[in-house]
């Protein structure tokens, strides 16, 4: 990849700070670049960012390996586990674990996957959530969901659902926020005609939802859904830590594999 695409862009990311933009080594530039996008609030770029930033994001994510839901073999009808980075997966929607404003993480370089989303979707993804939750008035309640385009990501569209956050001990009000999250995720992808959807660990990790417990609810909801809908929507559970494909494996009875 062209380093003074690279540049260009963090000059670009500076200029708007009002920040000279530092020396750095080119092992240094994409994680300063990420950096920059987190933490920009969702205004309007020009033409020559949006254009430049979307070769880079293309390529970034080409370089890191694209799948195919139709390369991958479900587990049951309709059903797949994958275990791997959702923004490399190329499907009809994924799933975000959103936090209630809407507008991504605006962490420099958070583990979290709201703030990979939203990186390498871009910085349009922000300004399409800023747009809805402006309409909306108010903050994004926990168990709904809503949609956006993914822009630079594989997929086509980008489901967003705040799930709940467990302070002390898990209730029952905290698990039925969670199964409302898959299944309005699941109405809304099956309002849109979506064929396939991909769903990260809602509320896991840094929401503290037991992540035994709600692969539970995720998988006994999705199988749910699809019996009383009749819905024909495929659907991959995506885990990115072993812990939780072999959760998943058990629960799908796909085995120790």
């Amino acid at each position: 990849m062209d380093d003074r695409i690279l540049d260009r862009l963090i000059q670009i990311l500076c200029n708007e700070r009002g920040v000279d933009a530092p020396r750095l080594t080119c092992a240094d530039k994409p994680a300063y670049f990420r950096a920059l996008l987190n933490v920009r609030p969702p205004i309007a770029a020009s033409e020559e960012f949006l254009r430049l930033q979307d070769e880079y994001l293309r390529e970034t994510l080409r370089l890191k390996g694209i799948t195919d839901i139709a390369d991958l073999s479900p587990v049951k009808p309709d059903i797949y586990l994958w275990q791997g980075d959702i923004t490399t997966l190329r499907c009809d929607g994924i799933v975000n674990a959103a936090n209630s404003q809407m507008l991504g993480c605006f962490s420099p370089n958070h583990g979290c996957i709201d703030n990979a989303i939203h990186t390498f979707a871009g910085v349009q993804l922000r300004q399409e959530c800023a747009e809805i939750m402006k309409a909306q008035g108010h903050d994004e309640p926990v168990g709904g969901a809503k949609i956006t385009r993914a822009y630079n990501l594989p997929c086509k569209y980008v489901l967003h659902t705040v799930g709940p956050i467990v302070y002390g001990a898990l209730t029952a009000e905290h698990e039925r926020l969670l199964e409302s999250c898959y299944r309005s995720c699941l109405a809304l992808a099956d309002e849109r005609r979506l064929e396939s959807i991909a769903f990260c660990c809602i509320s896991t990790g840094e929401f503290h939802f037991p992540n035994e417990c709600a692969a539970e609810i995720a998988v006994r909801t999705v199988r749910g859904y699809k019996r009383q809908r009749a819905s024909e929507i495929k659907v991959v559970f995506n885990v990115f830590k072993t812990q939780d494909y072999k959760i998943y494996s058990k629960l799908l009875g796909k085995g120790d594999e």
